[in-house]
């Protein structure tokens, strides 16, 4: 399946994204899907006088894991692989899978107890300079509803690939979003009101993230963590979400004080359930964040794109990013999604940001 042009996915990657220096080790992980970027990539690094160590997986190494690993594999992890993190300077994972459904046979305990064995490994990597991007396969063509020239097409426009200097098209996208950053900056109280949702939470004293493609590739977002014990209401995630290749529709959460205390999915709820067992902290909130990617128009079934797409809000169960003063502690961080095109609104202190899918400031 044919994707954006690999060499100038490869210089976004690089020169926005990931900024290797001369001598840094960059660490690359994909699935043999994704050869094709991968070596550009991989001659990229090179270019810059950095270190490329490219990773590259069969695309179904997730599910034999689960199917084969014994007690010990699923509740701890390979030395080697932490000390390959910690000693490298930047990260890179590109996904690329064959199956997006390849673990919908797997007990959802399994996966939330070996999340929660790697933590050590997810947070080291959260410490270096990281970004995660996808490269289109006919899996997520397919999952997406879409063809795949159409959906090669999309990614493009989504990575701004489709324009004439799209290093200067995400500048433009961070200086936006760097104005409702500053609005939000004096924010006390955030109010969701949707069909089947009117949630409140307050982000006072939080420092709002200019989310402009530097680790999301794409992003579009601005988000912060809420006070944990802060959530109160009531929300109805209206966009599909497929965390592990497992699709989960229809959540509707209830909070008080900033706990779930009511949680239910139309499909997946086995999922749900235990991923909010996954540690106490599954069940409080890590990240509120305000999709603005015009790329983006319609949801495809991958986080990674669907929280960007502009009119959306979403919440993270789970882990805060301790840059925006979130404390909550958690292996799970899994964002749940809420289309406020058709009849949503979110407010700052009583003042619209978002009316119907339109940025208001």
């Amino acid at each position: 399946m044919s994707g954006p042009p690999p060499d100038a996915f490869a210089a976004l990657l690089c020169d926005w994204c990931l900024r290797p220096a001369a001598g840094e080790q960059v660490l690359i992980n994909t699935t043999t899907l994704a050869a094709v970027p991968a070596l550009a990539l991989h001659r990229a690094v090179l270019e810059r006088d950095a270190w490329p160590l490219l990773r590259v997986t069969p695309p179904e190494l997730g599910e034999e894991f689960f199917r084969y690993a014994r007690e010990r594999q699923l509740d701890g992890f390979a030395p080697l692989e932490l000390t390959e993190v910690q000693r490298a300077d930047a990260w890179l994972r590109i996904d690329a899978p064959a199956n997006t459904r390849a673990l919908a046979g797997i007990d959802p305990e399994l996966i939330a107890r070996a999340a929660k064995a790697r933590s050590p490994v997810q947070e080291a990597r959260m410490q270096r300079r990281w970004c995660g991007t996808l490269w289109p396969t006919p899996a997520l063509a397919q999952q997406a509803g879409m063809s795949e020239p159409d959906y090669a097409a999309f990614v493009c426009r989504a990575l701004f690939l489709d324009q004439p200097d799209p290093l200067a098209a995400w500048q433009r996208l961070s200086d936006r979003q760097q104005a409702l950053v500053e609005r939000l900056s004096a924010a006390r109280e955030i109010r969701v009101v949707a069909p089947g949702t009117d949630l409140s939470l307050r982000v006072d004293g939080r420092t709002w993230i200019n989310s402009d493609g530097r680790r999301n590739m794409p992003s579009g977002e601005v988000f912060t963590g809420p006070h944990e014990d802060s959530a109160n209401g009531t929300i109805r995630f209206t966009v599909p979400t497929s965390p592990r290749g497992i699709e989960v529709s229809g959540v509707q959460l209830s909070f008080r004080d900033g706990k779930v205390v009511a949680a239910g999915a139309d499909r997946g709820d086995e999922y749900l359930q235990a991923a909010l067992n996954t540690d106490p902290g599954a069940r409080f909130l890590g990240e509120v964040g305000i999709g603005s990617n015009t790329g983006i128009d319609r949801a495809t079934g991958h986080i990674l794109f669907d929280e960007k797409m502009a009119g959306t809000v979403h919440l993270a169960l789970g882990r805060s990013y301790p840059e925006t003063g979130g404390t909550n502690t958690s292996a799970l961080h899994w964002d749940l999604i809420c289309d406020l095109r058709e009849g949503g609104r979110l407010s700052a202190d009583g003042e619209t940001i978002v009316q119907d899918g339109q940025l208001a400031v």
